[in-house]
């Protein structure tokens, strides 16, 4: 390996510097997947849950093609083949999230329904009982304990985001993985990548923190 970095303050900072511009684009697709994805894999688990065919099948369908095809394809389906079915052409960064969006709520979604329906009937009757509606059964009762059962997956899933965030450089998104690579390409050496391993090991790092530190909140659900 050619050395150009390592033994050089002055390049490393200005590595460093330039690689940082990289996680925060990675950092904006990251929340705006999170933000956008776990509201609509909540709604698609729900539609999956319903008696309607009408409803379910479809979302069925949906969450098999997204969870069965690699996020990678959905992402270069979105952005390059697409606007030849539709006369619209998305921006980069708007086909990136939107791609990411709809391949995370999918997922989710499936979280999410195993931890709604892992909640004994007995509840529902229960508080059916007491005088509770359905819509006030479900958001005292039913998601406080879903959304405790599902914590440890989706935090899986979040990790995972982090690390899929790389795949937007595919589409010449210019976050973390694509700087890494310019000044891969640009010097003849792999040290970018390193430093790139590092950075990424900081987001997963934060990110685990944040999600433990959630799980310790939510024991009162136990």
């Amino acid at each position: 390996m050619v050395i150009k970095f390592f033994n050089n303050p002055e390049k490393m900072e200005n590595l460093i510097r330039l690689l940082m511009q990289g996680v925060g684009v990675t950092s904006k697709i990251f929340f705006l997947t999170l933000i956008f994805s776990v509201p609509l894999g909540l709604a698609v688990a729900l539609g999956r849950m319903s008696r309607r065919w009408y409803v379910n099948k479809p979302i069925s369908f949906y969450i098999y093609i997204m969870r069965s095809t690699p996020l990678m394809l959905q992402l270069l389906f979105i952005y390059f083949l697409l606007p030849m079915v539709v006369p619209f052409k998305m921006d980069r960064f708007v086909a990136v999230i939107f791609s990411y969006v709809i391949n995370y709520a999918a997922y989710f979604a499936e979280i999410f329904r195993g931890g709604i329906e892992s909640i004994p009937s007995g509840q529902r009757e229960a508080a059916h009982v007491l005088g509770m509606s359905r819509l006030q059964t479900f958001w005292r009762i039913i998601m406080p304990q879903a959304a405790k059962r599902s914590l440890l997956p989706c935090t899986n899933e979040v990790i995972t985001l982090v690390k899929d965030t790389a795949l937007a450089s595919t589409v010449a998104v210019v976050d973390l993985m694509t700087m890494a690579k310019k000044q891969v390409t640009s010097s003849s050496s792999v040290e970018p990548y390193l430093v790139a391993i590092i950075f990424y090991l900081i987001l997963n790092g934060i990110v685990e923190q944040v999600c433990k530190w959630v799980e310790r909140k939510m024991n009162y659900y136990q």
